[in-house]
């Protein structure tokens, strides 16, 4: 029985190292999951009955975790609260991850695989749950609107630097 792999396993590009050693560059997703799913409808069935439209909030965090040498966990992190006038409608936080593969890649293009190409993949399948969540409470199903995470991903690399020269141009506190 063959084990899967997120690696690629082509040797006409890659012949590999010495001994068989796989020396090249190679990422891929490994599975995805619901890490954790809340739901909250606190003022249902009264809630079902307000006519004003919801004013909705929408959260979106990633975080990555080494699991091992090759293997990192990529959560994306999205949080929808929608209120009316008259009170909370509901709260969905989710937590659906991925197990992402990265062998013999450099430090730059693993980072930008992590938090910009693996929350690319996994946006789908939340859009997904969120939808599923929020009808199930109820509502209309909440279809967020696409995102582009490689843009978001260097807009956070530029003020990060920003930052980080802002921080570069103040005198270190402390005592003289």
């Amino acid at each position: 029985m063959a084990s899967h792999s997120p690696f690629s396993d082509d040797t006409q590009n890659n012949p590999g190292g010495p001994n068989g050693a796989d020396t090249g560059p190679a990422a891929g997703m490994i599975s995805q999951y619901v890490k954790d799913l809340s739901v909250e409808n606190p003022n249902a069935p009264h809630s079902y009955q307000w006519q004003d439209q919801p004013q909705v909030d929408i959260q979106v965090n990633i975080a990555s975790n080494r699991i091992n040498e090759e293997v990192f966990e990529v959560e994306l992190k999205i949080t929808a609260n929608a209120k009316c006038e008259q009170g909370a409608l509901y709260l969905v936080d989710l937590s659906y991850c991925g197990l992402v593969g990265l062998r013999n890649v450099p430090d730059e293009a693993s980072h930008m695989f992590q938090y910009a190409e693996t929350p690319r993949m996994l946006f789908p399948f939340a859009r997904a749950v969120i939808a599923e969540a929020t009808r199930d409470a109820g509502y209309p199903p909440l279809v967020l609107d696409p995102m582009d995470f490689g843009q978001l991903y260097q807009q956070q690399l530029a003020a990060r630097a920003q930052q980080q020269q802002l921080d570069g141009d103040q005198p270190p506190a402390g005592n003289a």
